[in-house]
């Protein structure tokens, strides 16, 4: 029997872009990647990310935010790290040489939805990038090789 893929998600804060890609890594791939997802800096759980996750029945209000630094102290092994913006994509931290690092940008959906005049516009920036992260996860792991 194969071994999972072990996979982080890096993002800023670990709040919303790397937690539903966290959500959606479990519930299309849990069989075969071990997900993980961190942050550079720790800024909380984005209630409209559980929200719009929720929407599309993938639910993540038991994420906790994670900082980065606490894998590594740990010295959690990854296969691959994935950075989901571009902050964390060029202060991403050094891991282990056998550790993949991968960029797949993906929009920030609360900088997006700062000047949304209704609630539902706000969110359909958030549910725009969660369908294109739901996209992206559905190539995993085969797009990684």
């Amino acid at each position: 029997m194969n071994k999972k893929i072990s996979l982080l998600f890096l993002c800023t804060g670990n709040s919303c872009r790397s937690q539903m890609a966290e959500g959606w890594t479990k519930a299309l791939k849990g069989d075969l990647i071990d997900v993980y997802s961190a942050g550079i800096e720790i800024h909380g759980l984005n209630e409209n990310a559980v929200k719009v996750m929720k929407e599309a029945g993938v639910d993540i209000s038991d994420h906790k935010s994670k900082n980065v630094l606490d894998f590594l102290k740990t010295k959690k092994e990854f296969d691959y790290v994935i950075t989901v913006c571009g902050h964390a994509n060029e202060t991403c931290p050094v891991f282990p040489a056998k550790t993949k690092h991968i960029h797949a940008g993906f929009d920030d959906p609360p900088k997006l939805a700062e000047n949304a005049k209704t609630e539902e516009e706000a969110l359909n920036h958030y549910r725009r990038v969660r369908d294109e992260i739901q996209v992206f996860v559905k190539t995993l792991p085969e797009s990684l090789f």
